[in-house]
């Protein structure tokens, strides 16, 4: 399952270059993430890698007790340099 595409500067020059960047479940493998982005986007995905970003503590509360965020998958898919998801696509100046 995807959850989220990750839009960032980084991820919007790796767009240029038909790599997009998402965020999914740890649980989820290369494969599911390759017919998930196939069927959601009508794309080829010609290569797809991931990573387990651990998840951070943060500080909560009056007491400032720490709660740790759960770990997630980022995945970088490389598609057909013919195609394009126009998620990621940046809007024009006004």
């Amino acid at each position: 399952m995807l959850l989220k595409p990750i839009i960032t500067e980084k991820s919007l020059k790796e767009a240029a270059k038909k790599r997009y960047t998402f965020a999914t479940l740890v649980e989820v493998t290369k494969v599911d993430i390759k017919r998930l982005v196939e069927d959601l986007f009508k794309v080829k995905v010609l290569h797809v890698q991931t990573m387990i970003v651990p998840g951070k503590s943060k500080r909560r509360g009056k007491k400032g007790l720490t709660v740790n965020l759960s770990d997630w998958k980022k995945a970088i898919v490389q598609i057909n340099p013919l195609e394009k998801i126009d998620l990621f696509e940046t809007g024009g100046s006004k």
